[in-house]
């Protein structure tokens, strides 16, 4: 009997509705549990799902509606324009809570003062109940919603946290100032809680408006990468008319026209004409690559001083360019989302809570006497109130926010907070070499002259002022307060260099073998000269006349000052080091020969350098990627941690999670560093909010009260709550001021 194959379809689809990480738990359960589903993985970072399945069982459209009936939905819409989308509804959110965490700071502030000083004001408990019920009912109704969400998938995060806290608090504060007497006449004081309500919501709305603007930088990278193809382009017709159409219009076999300082829409082949090409997005090399009749061009790549024409061999979504940017799709969707620490403590904790309140009011229901009802109530609230999750809530945002902005004042831009707690565990660091370890451009690094004399150099500036090559820039740059000269008539001789005749003399500038063909005589201390920046991997070029070489120049692009102590305190950190580069192997050795790093790869291009970040995960590491380019855009994005350097691509620095501003290598053991540093005062918040909550608990449920008669007043459980909150903040301050 013939197996029937099955048609699988896999898919990136953008969630909606998701408000924390455990959500994407839930939407991620929800999917896996439709017929059909192979395999599913919600990323709460990218907010985007990662489903295979199988197309005659189940369609987008049906886990669309699974997905509804859980509270989420999927962005169902073409590729083209579901960024646009996505970023509309981002932006109409993150203005929707930037409104509402004004709102509520707003209206928390009098609610505070008032409780603080002014409690004894004629209607006191009114005046504090009109400023926070709009925070309760309308600004902080997310959190209810949210709570009950996860209460019908049997889970708790913040949400259920903070709306447990605030909700208790809210009706027993309303409860007291509309039945005073009930208290009173029991002989009580009926206190209020509304300052608690208010000011939990408020801090929450805070933190969260933070997490979204972080957020909100994911998308950025993808619409950069899309936004190196030109949008319109010139095609030739078959009769050698020049005509313009948009880029989706370009089919294969299309003779496309590419003029000088343009974008290459489509990949193809060159059938006329030549130029150099700038494929730094694919290599990280920042010498543009001669082309001519035959050779291959690529999407996205840059052309320089010259035109061509090419003929259309990958179009659309077969472009190379469109395959790094679904590989930077894919990578970044493709990690396990990461639970927040505080929402797996909140899981457990929040029933925990419950439960303790609940027999709190049963025992003392059972054994409180005379006024057991009473005192069982304000027991069971007392509990609900001291277990506030603001310390908890605030242990983490508050040491990452302090860390991220020590990070800054050293030249380091954290992203998220997951990198930064990340990075402590970082014990394999992947370098590019271009304009990470190197500086990045070519640069003249010594010169041979056969004579010292200024008409000679005057010559060779003015040759290259001339010259359409990429080090010819660099030539210029060196001879910088040379005078130039009139030249007469100038050839480039492809591949080769250049001549140019002054006063009836020609003169040639470029490899050996121009002067070679040219039967130029080269002095033994001038090829000794070549010879020795030859062993170091450098580039060579020759300037000469009809009859003999007058000089040789050397051309490399330079290490850094700095990367060779980086590359040290991170080795002394035990962090093993590799240099990928697309460069060649000569080259790539006498670099990682000089800096000391024993394992390099050379000539890889994007995707080997994402098979090697994947590579060493497999075998256990915490791999971070540190690059500066659009090639190393996909290892960015698949590294557990990725750095990019200041000073480079755009793209580079969006995906990443890590920017040096500075470009300076010695900035990456200082993040680790602080990594660990802000690590370790988070565990202290942590413990510490637990320690509070451990003996806090207790005594408000009433431990105490066999023993010596305590009883502890709400209040005074409200006054604990705000004091281990301030002692979080304060100890998360202290980070500031280590080294």
């Amino acid at each position: 009997m013939a197996n029937k194959t099955l048609d699988i379809q896999k898919q990136t689809i953008p969630v909606l509705g998701m408000s924390c990480a455990s959500c994407a738990s839930s939407a991620q359960n929800i999917v896996q549990q439709q017929e059909g589903v192979l395999e599913a993985e919600v990323n709460y970072g990218t907010g985007n799902l990662q489903v295979t399945y199988e197309t005659s069982k189940t369609s987008a459209e049906k886990l669309q509606q699974a997905l509804q009936s859980g509270g989420y939905d999927l962005l169902l819409e073409d590729e083209s324009k579901q960024q646009e989308t996505l970023e509309a509804i981002h932006e109409a959110y993150y203005a929707k809570l930037k409104s509402k965490t004004i709102w509520a700071i707003l209206l928390a502030l009098p609610v505070v003062v008032i409780g603080m000083f002014f409690m004894n004001m004629p209607y006191v408990n009114e005046i504090m109940f009109a400023f926070t019920t709009p925070i309760i009912l309308w600004l902080g109704q997310d959190f209810f919603i949210g709570a009950w969400k996860q209460a019908k998938h049997r889970n708790a995060n913040m949400d259920t946290l903070v709306a447990l806290s605030t909700g208790i608090a809210f009706i027993f504060s309303v409860f007291n100032m509309l039945f005073q007497e009930f208290w009173l006449q029991k002989g009580v004081h009926a206190h209020v809680y509304f300052e608690a309500a208010a000011v939990i919501i408020a801090f929450i709305l805070l933190g969260k408006l933070l997490e979204e603007k972080a957020k909100g930088n994911t998308s950025s990278a993808i619409k950069k990468l899309m936004g190196l193809q030109p949008k319109h382009v010139t095609v030739i017709d078959e009769r050698g008319n020049e005509q313009i159409i948009s880029i989706g219009q370009i089919n294969l076999g299309n003779r496309l026209l590419v003029k000088p300082g343009e974008k290459i829409a489509v990949d193809g082949i060159v059938v006329e004409g030549n130029s150099y090409v700038d494929e730094s997005m694919l290599t990280g090399e920042p010498i543009p690559i001669a082309k001519s009749k035959g050779e291959k061009v690529y999407a996205g790549t840059i052309n320089q001083k010259g035109s061509f024409q090419f003929e259309a061999t990958k179009v659309g979504k077969d472009t190379f360019l469109a395959q790094i940017i679904k590989m930077v799709q894919d990578a970044q969707g493709s990690k396990a989302p990461v639970q927040k620490l505080v929402d797996k403590i909140a899981s457990i904790f929040v029933p925990i809570v419950i439960g303790i309140a609940v027999l709190t009011f049963v025992i003392w229901l059972l054994f409180g006497g005379e006024n057991a009802w009473v005192q069982a109530l304000m027991a069971a609230v007392t509990v609900l109130v001291i277990a506030c999750p603001c310390a908890l809530g605030l242990a983490t945002p508050t040491a990452i926010m302090v860390g991220v902005g020590k990070g800054a004042e050293q030249g380091i831009l954290i992203k998220d907070a997951e990198s930064l707690e990340l990075a402590q565990k970082i014990d394999a660091i992947i370098l590019d070499k271009t304009g990470t370890i190197t500086i990045g451009r070519p640069e003249v690094v010594d010169s041979y002259w056969l004579k010292e004399d200024e008409t000679s150099k005057e010559i060779l500036k003015s040759i290259e002022k001339h010259s359409e090559h990429p080090l010819a820039d660099a030539i210029v740059k060196y001879l910088d307060a040379v005078e130039v000269v009139a030249m007469g008539s100038f050839e480039s001789i492809t591949g080769k260099g250049a001549k140019a005749n002054h006063q009836g003399q020609t003169y040639f500038v470029g490899n050996n073998k121009l002067l070679v063909e040219n039967n130029i005589f080269i002095s033994d201390d001038l090829m000794n000269a070549a010879m020795h920046w030859l062993t170091q991997s450098n580039t060579v070029i020759w300037f000469a006349n009809e009859r003999e070489a007058l000089a040789v120049l050397s051309i490399s692009d330079q290490i850094k000052p700095t990367s060779v102590q980086a590359i040290r305190e991170l080795q002394a950190l035990g962090v093993e080091l590799y240099m990928l580069t697309g460069d060649n192997e000569a080259t790539a050795k006498a670099i990682a020969d000089q800096i000391g790093i024993k394992h390099y790869k050379a000539e890889v291009l994007p995707q080997v350098k994402s098979d090697f970040v994947k590579e060493l995960q497999q075998h256990g590491k915490v791999v971070a990627m540190v690059g500066d380019g659009i090639n190393d855009s996909t290892a960015l994005a698949t590294a557990d941690v990725s750095i990019a350097m200041g000073k480079g691509s755009d793209i580079a620095m969006d995906v990443a999670k890590m920017t040096i501003i500075s470009s300076d290598l010695t900035k990456i053991p200082q993040a680790i560093r602080l990594s660990k540093q802000t690590v370790a005062t988070i565990k202290q918040n942590l413990f510490w909010a637990f320690v509070y909550n451990v003996i806090g608990i207790p005594i408000a449920a009433g431990i105490l009260y066999p023993i010596n008669g305590f009883l502890l007043n709400p209040m005074i459980a409200g006054a604990a709550m705000a004091l281990s909150s301030v002692s979080v903040v304060t100890n998360s301050l202290r980070l500031k001021w280590k080294k």
